[in-house]
């Protein structure tokens, strides 16, 4: 199918068509050969997200990990049973007092599954990558001032499921690697001197995709400290709107209160505009009962705002506080944007009132060399080179993403299908459900809800009454996006889905949209999938028996089309809003058409690196309205096929190109922006150049030169400074250049790395058969590129990455790291062995005898107890026994230790293993120590303690072992 040009570009003036970052510019020279690495580059640092919640601080770093699971034995006595059913009494790794000592130390994200080998008989669909069972640990100190506070954890994502103790008491189970875990810490938190320690084992043999799906804590982790009255967790409802009436903001805030009486507190609203000035302020009382949650509801009125759209994604700024006394306690910033959506059952997709196709892209949470631990930095990065491509929309397949893409999406102006892991709408799955859209309804990106991918119940009443209840969940959380759902078939069936959503989602079945539309005239519909189309990057024949595919654009999926094909069937029909190719960026796992050795996908228009492949030149021209663009495939480089004919792709959106060949014209033809140009041109060293004609103007030119022998690396950064903050990350693409500085586009070496001022997280070449190691210093070029992802360490100055190969010159790298401004982030703390599980006997007037213990299966007459509450005051002078078991830490059970009480109240003995340690002679608090001797299990502990009448006693501190 060949498209009007000229209509496709209507309405763009001639001065507007200059090439963008990653085409050649018409007056540059020489020009580079293109694609040799990433199609857009980043000047200065990412964007910096702002802060949304001031009472929250980073929990990444000061993690500690164990690869594989801790089995504990069973209990085996009645007394060993009753305790395990406890609260505070978690076994194993779970148990306050394990001996992590020789964990590894890890900062999140962590995908501890990036790190493994590729193994054949590993699951195929998660990239043939063991994933296995894995601990985490943390300890983390509350100041004695956050007492009466509301403390939460957050984890925003866990891969896959995981249960969570805190402080030996399991706090949250989490059954989805996508959903966000909110845990309150208030009624398990030790305050003070005393630590709290979190564990969470992970179980990532369990598997919700098809896909990779990494292992591990490889989103944030968030600690928050509010007031006792203050706004929940995804508490903030501020969606614009528009009616006959004009714009206003409704904002909804949910108010909870963790205090014993009813607070009266006032809920204010601000709107600041894109400048950051507050155009609109409203206010509500409310009264805040105990252990509840309460909606304060106010409206912003908007006068004439600036709109978000695609072009100029402008952002306003809604603060709500929760004040009392008119005392702010407790604040929230959420970025919106004022604009309108609406799906047309014959027009497609409207922003804004004007109509927009959608050019979107199915994306997966992977990356070469980090798996799904995506750096946010990367994170932007990525979404930077598919705007660069012209994409304007992001499907999450199939999953909720982290909240970061959703805040660059609003930042860059995309457009967002927002979709649900498992279709199910049973309580703990419609609970995800609910989650995602509480958690992404305010975001100006999101246009769509998309309920499930591909269900074999698609076409039951069964499906049906499913769909039916997870679409109504939705809409009473946002009533102003339509649901949708990814169907693969039964559009005919007499019971089906399509019934009961507002936007019909195809996944291919390209040949329907007609037959479908015809049968429906009133229900709108999009591509919600297509294309599957197959290339290898940088290669031009197809080798079966290598697991290579051709980058000509002829290779797709049986149930699928070309990248050309694909968009043809969209384009010319107005009633299909748009599409969503499959994929973005190539990812692990899912390796068809092949198995093993292939280890990856082959569908992106990207590679795993972000690399483009020549579907990124066809996108492009599709794609791209506001500037000329042209590109050529393949790369010049072919010694021996001199003569041969070399089959020439041309891709531009102009009106009429024109190949060249060492400076001869080979013809001029009208520019098809959908299916491109082909030449068939015999092989000649030299230059091949691709000129685009607009008005007879030269509007754009591309061309690739026929290289040499590599002679030396290149390290080319996606940008020259980075954050001295620990976070910051950005890739570096490493090619191999002649002697006259042109890329090698069939240079495969091996590179190695050396480092300073900064760290390796990953590597990558976009080679979907290589079981090269993802991690460590080296890495082979494939295709003539390879990738280096960096992290930025805390130190300002100079950052240095030097690559060497055999043969080759060396290539040095040298970034400035520059001043950041300071994250909130909860300090480390190093883990201390403290004794827990203690047990306190009945007063006796007399001291009794040390080796006086409780009765096996005695649980009622010696009380539990915690080191850090005193014992209250009796009315007699008397002694009390105080009694715990301890496993001291490999450490010290080689070489011993010091057992420390950091506050006593009354005269004390300390007694190890039957022996006495140390005396402490004086009534008054204060601390006893001892040295306890090597050796291997269990010890018993025993404090004595006189308490004179009237007196608290006992256990005031702190109790631990230390080496």
């Amino acid at each position: 199918m060949r498209v009007a040009r000229r209509d496709l570009l209507a309405g763009v003036g001639a001065a507007a068509l200059v090439p963008a970052i990653g085409d050649a510019a018409v007056a540059a020279a020489p020009s580079p050969d293109w694609p040799q690495g990433p199609l857009a580059a980043i000047d200065g640092l990412p964007p910096r997200l702002p802060v949304t919640d001031p009472g929250r601080s980073s929990l990444d770093s000061g993690w500690l990990f164990h690869e594989g699971d801790i089995i504990v034995a069973p209990p085996a006595t009645h007394n060993d049973t009753y305790l395990s059913t406890k609260a505070g009494n978690a076994a194993g790794a779970a148990a306050v007092d394990h001996d992590d000592s020789d964990w590894q130390a890890v900062t999140l994200p962590h995908d501890w599954a990036s790190h493994q080998p590729f193994v054949e008989s590993a699951n195929p669909s998660q990239g043939y990558r063991p994933r296995g069972i894995g601990w985490y640990r943390r300890t983390l100190r509350l100041d004695a001032a956050d007492r009466g506070k509301r403390i939460a954890l957050q984890f925003d994502g866990i891969a896959t499921n995981a249960t969570i103790w805190v402080n030996g008491t399991v706090v949250a189970h989490s059954w989805s690697g996508y959903s966000s875990v909110l845990i309150d810490l208030t009624p398990f938190a030790r305050f003070g001197a005393q630590d709290n320690v979190i564990a969470i084992r992970v179980d990532a043999t369990a598997m919700e995709g098809w896909w990779y799906e990494g292992a591990g804590l490889y989103r944030h982790a968030w600690l928050s400290r509010r007031a006792g009255v203050s706004i929940a967790e995804d508490g903030v409802h501020c969606d614009p709107r528009k009616d006959d009436a004009g714009w206003s903001v409704p904002v909804a805030v949910t108010l909870t209160n963790i205090e014993r009486a009813t607070v009266g507190a006032t809920c204010e609203a601000l709107l600041l505009d894109p400048a950051g000035r507050m155009v609109a302020r409203a206010t509500v009382d409310i009264a805040v009962d105990p252990l509840i949650e309460v909606t304060a509801s106010l409206t912003l009125p908007a006068s004439n705002p600036q709109l978000w759209s695609v072009e100029q994604p402008r952002l306003y700024t809604v603060i709500t506080r929760v004040l009392r006394d008119g005392v702010a306690v407790d604040e929230r910033r959420t970025a919106i944007g004022f604009r309108t959506i609406r799906f047309d059952a014959a027009r497609g997709f409207f922003l804004n009132d004007q109509p927009v196709k959608l050019k979107g892209v199915c994306i997966h949470q992977d990356h070469a060399g980090v798996g799904v631990a995506v750096p946010d930095a990367l994170i932007h990065w990525r979404l930077v080179q598919l705007k660069a491509l012209g994409c304007n929309a992001i499907r999450c397949s199939h999953h909720a993403p982290a909240a970061e893409l959703l805040d660059y999406a609003d930042r860059l102006g995309f457009l967002v299908m927002d979709e649900n892991r498992v279709f199910n709408p049973s309580p703990d799955y419609l609970a995800q459900l609910e989650w995602m859209v509480r958690r992404d309804r305010n975001h100006p990106s999101v246009i769509l809800w998309s309920v499930f991918n591909e269900e074999p119940m698609q076409g039951t009443e069964a499906g049906v009454e499913m769909v039916r209840r997870m679409a109504a969940a939705v809409h009473r959380l946002d009533a102003s996006r339509p649901v949708t759902a990814a169907m693969n078939g039964s559009f005919y069936d007499p019971a089906n889905v399509s019934t009961v959503v507002d936007v019909m989602g195809f996944n291919y079945y390209q040949r329907d949209y007609d037959r479908f539309h015809r049968l429906n005239p009133a229900k709108p519909i999009t591509s919600s999938e297509d294309t599957s189309a197959f290339e290898t990057r940088g290669a031009f024949r197809t080798d079966p028996a290598a697991h290579v595919i051709t980058s000509y654009d002829t290779a797709a999926a049986d149930w699928g089309a070309t990248h050309r094909a694909s968009w043809a069937a969209i384009v010319q029909r107005p009633f299909v809003a748009g599409g969503f190719v499959w994929t973005g960026f190539d990812y692990h796992g899912e390796p068809t058409p092949h198995a093993w050795p292939t280890i990856s996908s082959f569908f992106g228009i990207l590679d795993l690196c972000g690399f483009p492949k020549t579907a990124a030149g066809i996108r492009r021209a599709q794609w791209i309205d506001t500037h000329a663009v042209v590109a050529i495939a393949p790369h010049w480089t072919w010694p021996g096929r001199e003569g041969e004919a070399v089959p020439v792709h041309v891709s531009s959106n102009a009106e009429t190109i024109e190949l060249r060949l060492n400076g001869r014209s080979l013809g001029r033809q009208a520019a098809d922006r959908v299916m491109g140009n082909d030449w068939s041109v015999p092989y000649a060293p030299g230059r091949i150049e691709a000129v685009a004609y607009r008005d007879g103007r030269v509007v754009a030119r591309t061309a690739h030169e026929t290289a040499g022998p590599p002679v030396a690396l290149r390290l080319t950064p996606a940008r020259t400074v980075m954050a001295a903050d620990g976070v910051d990350a950005q890739p570096v693409t490493v090619d191999a250049i002649d002697a006259r500085g042109r890329h090698v586009p069939t240079a495969n070496l091996p590179v190695r790395f050396t480092m300073t001022s900064a760290t390796i997280i990953g590597l990558g070449n976009g080679d979907p058969n290589s079981h090269e190691s993802e991690k460590g210093d080296a890495r082979s070029l494939f295709n003539g590129l390879a990738q280096v992802i960096l992290q930025s360490g805390t130190a300002r100055g100079r950052i240095t990455l030097t690559a060497t190969a055999p043969g080759m010159k060396p290539a040095t790298l040298r970034l400035d790291a520059i001043a950041a401004p300071a994250r909130t982030v909860e300090p480390a703390v190093a883990a201390k062995q403290a004794i827990e599980g203690w047990r306190r006997s009945p007063a006796t007037p007399n001291r009794p005898d040390p080796a006086t213990a409780p009765a096996a299966g005695d649980n009622n007459l010696w009380a539990f107890v915690r080191a850090g509450t005193p014992t209250p005051a009796e009315p007699t002078d008397g002694w009390r026994i105080y009694r715990a078991r301890i496993t001291p830490r490999r450490r010290i059970a080689a070489a011993g230790g010091t057992i420390r009480f950091a506050a006593v109240a009354g005269r004390a003995e300390l007694w190890v293993d039957g022996v006495k340690l140390a005396d402490k002679p004086t009534a008054s608090t204060g601390p006893i120590a001892a040295r306890i001797p090597a050796g291997t299990g269990a010890r018993t502990v025993l404090l004595l303690v006189e308490a004179a009448a009237g007196v608290e006693s006992g256990l005031v501190g702190r109790v631990g072992v230390e080496a």
